[in-house]
């Protein structure tokens, strides 16, 4: 049994709705209600009286709601007992980033800070968990680090009470098509392709942030695509690797591959327009008011921050 099935049963009980907890959970409905049903199968009887409408609880899970929320308190109080013994860790500022931006612009975004900053140590102190933007929203919301970079569109926001935290604009980042660069430099595909002749394409899996994206890019092409799936992965980096290969098209963040563009390994696969979205980069944190403890580098950095916000 997985305590994040706890975590959702406790939302459906709350919201009465699968497709509401699933939202506010960042995972999809189907993938929602397998856990649910996984969490079922574990206590071995019937949690969700599925008949109605709104979604109610079967008096078994009543009773398992109650034993649910002690569970999860006691826990949280174990980890928030625990971290307050990390006094050797006050100084480690801790992140939580989705796999892409991990690769691409976390190593040059610290390169900046740490000559910007000019803290007496040199260097800020830093530990980076790379995650799936579900899961690293979770590590935010669960106190697991101190502060999440991730990508923002207005189209696909990221489920966070403005009232509990807070966020600032580190930049953007453009989300474009690419292939490999033929012998005479043009893509070897490109779009919106030829009539009859369909584009091979490496996509982002099912329910990643990334595809969500591309899906709006995809229906804002205001004319018919020539796109065939033929690979498909949850992360930038797989993708382009693929594309360095040949295998075919795949939109990608610019920053994931401004190096192999100056090499012209990789080229632009269509023209400058509607085939491209313009992503912020955001950094999020726990309102001090609110959070457990803020530790001295962390506040630090965020003045930083906050006086070079581009919001």
């Amino acid at each position: 049994m997985e305590t994040k099935w706890l975590e959702d049963f406790v939302s459906l009980a709350e919201t009465r709705s699968f497709s509401r907890s699933a939202q506010l959970r960042h995972v999809t409905q189907p993938a929602f209600s397998r856990r649910i049903q996984a969490l079922e199968a574990w206590a071995g009887i019937d949690l969700v009286d599925r008949s109605s409408y709104p979604t109610r609880l079967t008096p078994a899970g009543e009773t398992f709601h109650a034993q649910a929320l002690e569970v999860l308190d006691a826990l949280q109080a174990t980890r928030n007992l625990m971290r307050s013994h990390q006094v050797a860790g006050q100084d480690m500022v801790e992140f939580a980033v989705p796999h892409t931006l991990a690769f691409t612009f976390f190593p040059h975004w610290l390169t900046q800070i740490n000559s910007d900053l000019q803290l007496p140590s040199g260097t800020l102190k830093t530990r980076l968990t790379a995650l799936n933007v579900h899961d690293a929203v979770l590590r935010l919301t669960e106190g697991g680090c101190d502060l999440l970079i991730a990508y923002h569109h207005p189209s696909q926001p990221l489920q966070l009470s403005a009232e509990r935290y807070e966020m600032l604009s580190l930049g953007h980042e453009t989300l474009a098509p690419y292939a490999k660069a033929g012998a005479d430099g043009q893509p070897l595909f490109s779009l919106p392709g030829r009539p009859g002749q369909r584009v091979p394409f490496l996509g982002y899996a099912s329910g990643a942030y990334m595809a969500r994206l591309v899906e709006v890019i995809l229906k804002q092409a205001g004319e018919p695509l020539q796109l065939d799936p033929i690979y498909e992965t949850d992360m930038a980096e797989g993708l382009k690797a693929m594309a360095l290969e040949g295998h075919g098209l795949a939109f990608l963040p610019h920053s994931s591959v401004r190096k192999e563009l100056r090499a012209k390994r990789l080229v632009a696969a269509a023209a400058d327009g509607p085939l491209q979205l313009t992503m912020d980069v955001r950094i999020y944190r726990e309102r001090p008011a609110t959070a457990r403890h803020v530790k001295p580098a962390v506040q630090a950095l965020w003045q930083f921050l906050g006086s070079h916000s581009q919001v």
